[in-house]
């Protein structure tokens, strides 16, 4: 799914109504209704109270659509009206013409300023947050931000209906005290970037994309800058086997790491190297593991470094497809210099994780040996580390995009919705859970990238499908482990009906089904 811009969004409307030839007002009524469906389609009549809060732009007119047609199906609805502005929008007005002639209650208006004494809010209530859109460039008011604050304090229910409201949808929050903390977020046509940042996931707890018609030419044909990657954009990157293949059209992996202590950080990677498919995998590891690591996995061939504990030099006669390097490999002197004397001469293509990047951090020179298109792996404090501390997510988003194109690598960056970002261009993968915050998840996620290259996938492809089989394998592991008792070796053992999930179709809703019934 494609994450648009604010100005992508406002271009799509516009466009929207040239060629659909309708009005900016009719594209509203269509915005508000289908906010409206979504709701009556849950509530079902039910006589809860619901407090509508509008601003006195397009977002306060999506509102006030919403609130004309709850009131004409009968709900019970209080409309506010935050007045803090002179500059209100035309479709704005005329919808809020539109609903006192619908309605003897009209919209109650809050002028800037005034007391909240008419507003009566219970924890078993529902707020609509209709307040501020994707347009608002500058930190509310002291007594808009006190509105939040007394929403907040009710505990009731609150619906935003796009974003929500103080929340900017390309720059960082100021003041967490200005903007509203949603439970629900119902986003016009696909979510907005921000719902997947760290520092702004937490102002909604779930969200859903509205289709509200916006030019599907447009839609299609329009390049974004970030991408959302679930099921249905992983598909097309799966490469199905042939029935006479062998294990040598599915490349080998050398899985290279490990030191005294460490050797199961390369166990995992090659064990999951293996899962995703790879025809062959060696480990190449100090002589310390070499017992373990051929007892353990008996379909691993393993080479051993003259040193005991740690890798000092990199030299195999294998020749790999591609080699993953840096987990549980350890930064000492020794190493230091046998990875940078590894990378002088390597021309393979790499997945670098854990010490590997520890070791270019420490010596940044090396970056510019690395192969076009190798992936690196970071959590944030590696990250930080490689490309310096960063203000904010969005700060750090633009750094990462420098590093890329300076460096011509794929940057992984690790988290709740981990992003790939090569050159300008972000994939925000949506699989995975909190489980994953547990020792070797991300050796595990070294070994499924590159076995997915060693099977011919592209560094970036291999990237993306692999950081989504790595969450759906835990999604998955995490019906009989839960969040606690999940550990890296789950993530493997399910990779396979992370697989066989793909191919599977949605399940019908179980209202349909009786209705069929």
């Amino acid at each position: 799914m494609k994450i648009f811009s604010k100005e992508q969004i406002y271009e799509g409307d516009r466009l929207t109504t040239e060629r659909q030839n309708i009005s900016s007002t009719d594209l509203m009524e269509r915005a508000g209704t289908q906010i409206f469906n979504w709701i009556h389609s849950r509530m079902q009549g039910a006589q809860v109270p619901v407090h509508v809060f509008c601003g006195i732009g397009n977002n306060g007119g999506d509102g006030l659509v919403l609130a004309r047609h709850l009131i004409t199906h009968g709900y019970n609805v209080v409309t506010y009206i935050v007045n803090c502005s002179d500059k209100r929008s035309k479709d704005f007005l005329i919808n809020y013409d539109r609903i006192k002639d619908t309605t003897k209650n009209w919209p109650i208006m809050l002028s800037c300023g005034a007391d909240f004494s008419e507003i009566v809010i219970d924890e078993k209530d529902i707020i609509v947050d209709a307040v501020f859109g994707i347009g608002l460039n500058r930190l509310p008011n002291d007594w808009v931000q006190e509105l939040f604050q007394r929403w907040r304090a009710s505990k009731a229910f609150t619906l935003a209906v796009d974003i929500p409201s103080g929340l900017y949808s390309d720059k960082a929050v100021e003041d967490e005290n200005a903007v509203v903390h949603a439970n629900y977020t119902l986003s016009f046509q696909s979510p907005k970037l921000v719902f997947f940042l760290p520092e702004t996931a937490k102002y909604t707890i779930q969200w859903e994309a509205l289709d509200i018609g916006i030019d599907r030419d447009y839609l299609i044909q329009t390049e974004t800058e970030v991408e959302l990657i679930s099921k249905f954009e992983v598909l097309p990157l799966y490469k199905p086997r042939q029935k006479f293949s062998h294990k040598g059209d599915f490349g080998h992996v050398l899985i290279l790491g490990g030191s005294y202590g460490k050797i199961g950080a390369v166990n995992l990677a090659s064990r999951a190297a293996l899962s995703s498919g790879a025809g062959l995998v060696t480990a190449y590891i100090p002589k310390c593991g070499y017992n373990s690591m051929q007892a353990a996995l008996p379909e691993v061939m393993v080479i051993t470094d003259d040193n005991e504990n740690n890798i000092t030099q990199i030299n195999f006669d294998i020749e790999p497809t591609v080699i993953g390097v840096g987990v549980g490999i350890g930064t000492t002197d020794e190493t230091a210099k046998a990875f940078e004397a590894f990378l002088k001469k390597n021309k393979l293509p790499l997945v670098i994780d854990a010490d590997g990047l520890n070791l270019l951090s420490k010596k940044k020179t090396l970056l510019k040996l690395l192969p076009e298109q190798t992936v690196l792996t970071p959590h944030p404090k590696e990250l930080e580390r490689l490309i310096g501390k960063w203000s904010d997510d969005f700060d750090k988003l633009k750094k990462v995009k420098a590093f890329s194109k300076k460096y011509k690598v794929i940057v992984l960056i690790k988290g709740a919705n981990s992003i790939t970002v090569y050159n300008d261009k972000l994939y925000v993968n949506t699989t995975g859970n909190p489980g994953m915050a547990t020792a070797g998840s991300g050796d595990v996620l070294t070994g499924i990238i590159s076995g997915l290259i060693a099977q011919g996938y592209e560094p970036l492809a291999a990237t993306i499908f692999g950081v989504y089989l790595h969450g759906k394998s835990a999604d998955i592991s995490l019906e009989d482990y839960g969040y606690q008792s999940l550990i890296a070796s789950h993530i493997i053992d399910t990779m396979g009906e992370a697989y066989i999930d793909l191919f599977k179709q949605p399940e019908q809703p179980q209202e349909e089904e009786q209705q069929e019934k």
